[in-house]
């Protein structure tokens, strides 16, 4: 028999998913032909410009050699650039092409639009409840796990 916090587990899991489904159902990666941790880096990338690759590693909690390799594709694909780090001549600046800073800006629309259906239903104060409750679960999270990799 499941207790209360594997039961809650489960049900969030479920509404998680249910979550992910709710459209629009035009996502930007989908309409870019980018994965979701491609988005992931230009997300990343939009509230850090001129960080490197290592940067983009650690924020995401994501190996170097799985960044570079999602950097080259995103060059590729025309979504960011490369420029010499004028402090390390070895290392290199990421910066986000107008194409890719187009497609952070409709992905932001989407994320928004996206919430804003999920939250439109609540009273100002459910949403202040949900999303105080959901901050004290992250912290909570964040501090077990910062506890865990000491």
């Amino acid at each position: 028999m499941m207790d209360n916090l594997e039961i809650s587990a489960e049900r969030f899991l479920l509404l998680m998913d249910r979550l992910r489904q709710l459209g629009p159902h035009n996502a930007p990666p989908r309409d870019a032909n980018i994965s979701p941790s491609q988005m992931a880096f230009i997300t990343f990338l939009s509230s850090n410009p001129g960080c490197g690759i290592q940067a983009i590693a650690a924020g995401l909690k994501l190996a170097k050699p799985t960044v570079s390799i999602g950097v080259n594709q995103l060059e590729d694909a025309g979504f960011l650039t490369r420029q010499p780090d004028p402090n390390d001549g070895r290392a290199v600046q990421l910066f986000l092409t107008p194409g890719g800073q187009k497609l952070q800006q409709h992905a932001h629309q989407f994320r928004s639009k996206k919430i804003g259906r999920l939250l439109t239903g609540l009273t100002p104060q459910e949403r202040t409840t949900l999303l105080a409750l959901l901050e004290k679960a992250l912290q909570t999270a964040e501090h077990e796990e910062q506890r865990e990799t000491k």
